[in-house]
């Protein structure tokens, strides 16, 4: 085998075994991967400009994707509405999202400051899994995606 080719193969399987060894999915682009998540009594939805989350009847929202540190890390500020279900009521109030991505799952808890009752709610830790549907969950939830991008006709008008 040629020098040039024991090199080459030797550089394609180091960059295989590092990719096998990391425990956290090597996204891309560094944030959250865009899809559906579950789990159970929990859902995600993470778009291109917004992240849902719904922990048994409560849900809130991120706005942006979430960045993830080189651990799969992320703390990120939010709203969530304590009240959802059957109808929603009082407002969305100031949240924290902290949370890991390990493999295909994100583990997340909420640190909510309800400042209508003043108190702290901590919601979770909920495990969701990319691809899994919401299992047992006592509510309806949101399933579809976040759409961000405008579809523009072929006219040109939007």
């Amino acid at each position: 085998m040629p020098t040039s080719c024991r090199t080459t193969c030797l550089a394609i399987v180091l960059v295989l075994s590092a990719c096998a060894s990391t425990e956290t999915l090597a996204w891309a682009d560094g944030l959250l991967p865009l899809g559906n998540f579950g789990g159970n009594g929990a859902g995600m939805i993470v778009g291109d400009t917004a992240t849902h989350l719904h922990i048994g009847c409560t849900y809130g929202d991120v706005s942006g994707r979430i960045a993830l540190d080189r651990n799969g890390q992320f703390d990120v500020a939010g709203s969530y509405r304590l009240r959802a279900y059957p109808i929603a009521v009082g407002p969305t109030v100031p949240a924290r999202f902290v949370g890991r991505l390990q493999g295909s799952t994100v583990v997340v808890t909420v640190t909510v400051n309800d400042t209508v009752q003043h108190a702290i709610v901590v919601k979770g830790p909920a495990s969701v899994t990319y691809g899994v549907e919401p299992q047992d969950m006592p509510c309806p939830i949101c399933r579809r995606p976040i759409l961000s991008h405008r579809l523009v006709h072929s006219s040109g008008q939007g």
